[in-house]
């Protein structure tokens, strides 16, 4: 049951997606607001202003992602009234979730879906990823891309009091189980037929590193947002958004993450591919 009402959930925020003379994707904000169970849109108001202030905290202009237009709606016996609302891209409707009522199922639902679909955005609208050609320049790219995070995750997970590297393994291993369908490194070595010795990110495909690129940020921006403190905390933490992650995956019927194929070693890679990416 829970499952059938989270691919419900998930679905509606791409039935209310839309679509600009220009081909551009939007949603309108009244729809969004009833979407998250905002009955009164005064009270979402405030959440927009807060998307706003953070949109400008990241150094967005707040124009490109909420543009002010008239909507409208629809109401009973087919009457349509046109309303104050706003145009909200992908990133606009990615802070506003993160700004929303947490106490709302839906609202938990919205965060994973768009920090997934709008990271997967970034990714895609980077000049760099954008210029390669074939799996191979992609896997380097993304591996790469998970090094540097993984960095900033160890210092996000320090910062919420994992400090020993056997506790810090164990929480890596928090993540792995939440993505994985409650798989470690070590059951993941073995489905993948890897050895010990086998660092299980440089066998992974491109789709396979994207999803875990996805679990690292979200993970990072967790612990900082919410300041959580303790290892236990982080580690139900890691686990949680890696487990929102599989989840969105099996929504857009993606292939399960352990069932992706095992590639060859990214060191492998000859110089020719590693010099195009420098």
């Amino acid at each position: 049951m829970a499952k059938e009402i989270s691919k419900q959930a998930l679905s509606v925020f791409e039935q209310i997606r839309q679509t600009d003379e220009n081909g551009n994707e939007f949603w309108a904000a009244r729809q969004l607001a009833k979407a998250l169970e905002y009955t009164d849109f005064r009270n979402f108001l405030s959440v927009i202003e807060k998307a706003k202030e953070a949109c400008r905290n990241s150094g967005q202009e707040v124009g490109h992602h909420l543009v002010e237009f008239n909507e409208e709606i629809t109401h009973g016996k087919g009457a349509v009234q046109v309303y104050q609302s706003y145009k909200l891209s992908r990133y606009a409707c990615y802070l506003i979730v993160q700004n929303a009522d947490p106490s709302k199922e839906i609202v938990a639902l919205g965060q994973t879906y768009f920090a997934v679909q709008t990271r997967l955005q970034e990714i895609r609208q980077m000049d760099e990823y954008n210029r390669l050609s074939t799996e191979d320049e992609k896997r380097l790219f993304l591996r790469n891309e998970m090094a540097k995070h993984n960095i900033q995750l160890a210092a996000a997970a320090k910062d919420a009091g994992v400090i020993e590297p056997v506790d810090y393994a164990i929480f890596q291993n928090h993540g792995y189980m939440g993505l994985y369908g409650g798989l470690d490194a070590k059951a993941i070595h073995a489905k993948k037929g890897l050895k010990k010795s086998q660092q299980i990110l440089d066998h992974m495909g491109s789709t396979e590193l994207a999803a875990n690129l996805f679990r690292a940020t979200q993970t990072e921006e967790k612990l900082k947002r919410e300041n959580i403190k303790g290892k236990q905390k982080a580690n139900k933490t890691h686990f949680e958004v890696g487990k929102k992650v599989r989840q969105t995956i099996e929504e857009i019927g993606g292939t399960m993450p352990e069932n992706l194929p095992t590639e060859e070693s990214i060191k492998k890679l000859d110089a020719t591919t590693r010099k195009k990416l420098n």
